[in-house]
């Protein structure tokens, strides 16, 4: 990777995964003067949360700036940037977009998202496709966009990068690889079936950490989405503690009581332990890079804490016991040797990867990531005036549709009077298209089901809206 001494770079961000995942971006460049611009919306980062997301990502605090939305423009025509990254959800790309294009000197944007994409999601690509970048993280990932890009009708350039804070200590790379499938590493293709994965006695291949003990669970505010699967989840890390009273079972939480982060969580794992857990069942607020170090072993549905993992030589479970499909957000594991149930979290069953799996699914050898070649090309071609302006529009519903783009972003941070009324009219008329898609989906019209692509077109199931 070419360094980036001479390139003025900004991330812009708010939200904790998006906050880690542009400073570890922009961290990994040599010799680069980024800095972090973070927005207040409603979802921003708290000062605890922005010291675990900047740990060990070479950005440090000086670095990064606090602003309103007000003061983002002049702020950014003071600092005359080569290069924007716009991380934040898709609404947030959207707004600080149009403002951006708004600059004298328009730098060349760049957005992405923050962790493993599969399934691709038509509205990740809608509201990005005006970037002049739009950055993947595996070759799987850049297939999948490419291909919805294709049925939508939206071109947008895709570059390649590591996940960055999926560079641990040991990286599945060379010998780890030689090593893995000379243990004959484990069972499972690209179209294996969820149980014909879970390991028999041991697992095959693993590498035991001395002095590293804890099961580490990688909490989720989206999946599973119904409450009785995350009480069943709940009591599986009680019965995990109490099987073996020696380790600690450590639930690893994104925010803390007041905090946001980037999915609402309508059910916190901190509520369902509420009658009692026991005394070896904790809860931890560290950056995750932090709980791995004394963990044996990590359990998710499909949170991309599971890359982290695997990098730092951590053997992982993808737990299965509620199904695997798009709308878990774990077709990603299929294949890769992790997948596993409720016995194996138990027990301390957990896997590593399958060879075959790695290089398609985040672990690509690095002289593979483009992402930032591509970058210094577009700022090139920037700088001679060949690069065309990829200019967001504006709302087709005029000044009331972009006083809602911004409420709905901005939520307590905009004191605009338009603002909350676009917000008061425009919740129902939300709710009601909601309710349309959910019959269209019902009608079959559904590529959340659709188990041949790894992509869909509807828009996501969550209910997570980003006005809170």
């Amino acid at each position: 990777m070419t360094a980036g001494a001479g390139m003025r770079v900004v991330g812009i961000a708010d939200a904790d995964s998006f906050v880690k995942w542009a400073a570890s971006l922009l961290g990994s460049v040599p010799d680069l003067r980024a800095q972090l611009l973070l927005v207040r919306t409603q979802l921003t980062v708290s000062a605890a949360q922005e010291r675990a997301a900047l740990a060990g990502t070479g950005l440090s605090a000086d670095a990064v700036t606090r602003l309103d939305f007000d003061r983002v423009r002049e702020w950014l025509e003071a600092q005359r940037p080569d290069v924007v990254l716009l991380a934040g959800r898709g609404p947030f790309v959207r707004l600080l977009g149009r403002v951006v294009d708004a600059l004298p000197h328009r730098p060349v944007t760049v957005s992405g998202l923050p962790g493993m994409a599969i399934p691709a999601q038509r509205g990740a690509l809608d509201y990005r496709r005006h970037s002049d970048l739009l950055i993947v993280h595996s070759h799987r990932e850049r297939r999948a966009f490419a291909e919805l890009g294709a049925r939508i009708g939206v071109r947008t350039p895709l570059a390649l990068a590591t996940l960055p804070f999926a560079r641990g200590r040991e990286r599945w790379g060379g010998s780890r690889l030689r090593e893995s499938a000379a243990a004959g590493g484990l069972s499972g293709g690209a179209g294996g079936i969820a149980l014909a994965e879970r390991p028999v006695g041991g697992t095959p291949g693993a590498v035991r950490r001395p002095g590293a003990t804890d099961v580490v669970f990688a909490a989720q505010a989206l999946v599973p989405r119904r409450p009785e699967e995350r009480a069943a989840i709940a009591a599986l890390l009680v019965r995990a503690a109490e099987a073996d009273p020696s380790r600690r079972v450590v639930v690893k939480l994104r925010s803390r009581p007041g905090e946001a982060e980037t999915h609402l969580d309508r059910d916190p794992y901190t509520r369902l332990f509420a009658g009692g857990r026991p005394a070896n069942l904790v809860f931890s607020h560290a950056p995750m890079a932090t709980a791995l170090e004394s963990a044996a072993g990590l359990v998710t549905v499909s949170s991309t804490a599971a890359v982290e993992a695997l990098a730092h030589g951590v053997p992982v479970i993808a737990l299965d016991r509620f199904g695997v499909h798009k709308s878990l957000l774990n077709t990603v594991f299929v294949g890769s040797g992790l997948l596993g149930g409720a016995g194996e979290v138990v027990a301390g069953r957990f896997r590593h990867p399958h060879p075959s799996w790695l290089r398609d699914n985040y672990f690509h050898p690095e002289a593979e990531s483009d992402w930032w070649d591509r970058v210094q090309e577009l700022v090139a071609l920037r700088r001679a005036g060949a690069l065309p302006h990829r200019r967001v529009p504006a709302a087709r519903g005029g000044v009331f549709h972009e006083a809602w783009h911004r409420a709905s972003v901005l939520g307590r941070a905009d004191r605009s009077l338009t603002g909350g009324l676009a917000l008061a009219a425009g919740v129902p008329v939300t709710h009601a298209l909601s309710a349309l898609r959910a019959s269209r989906r019902r009608a079959g019209q559904d590529t959340w089901a659709d188990p041949t692509t790894d992509y869909t077109l509807e828009p996501n199931p969550f209910q997570d809206s980003i006005r809170r």
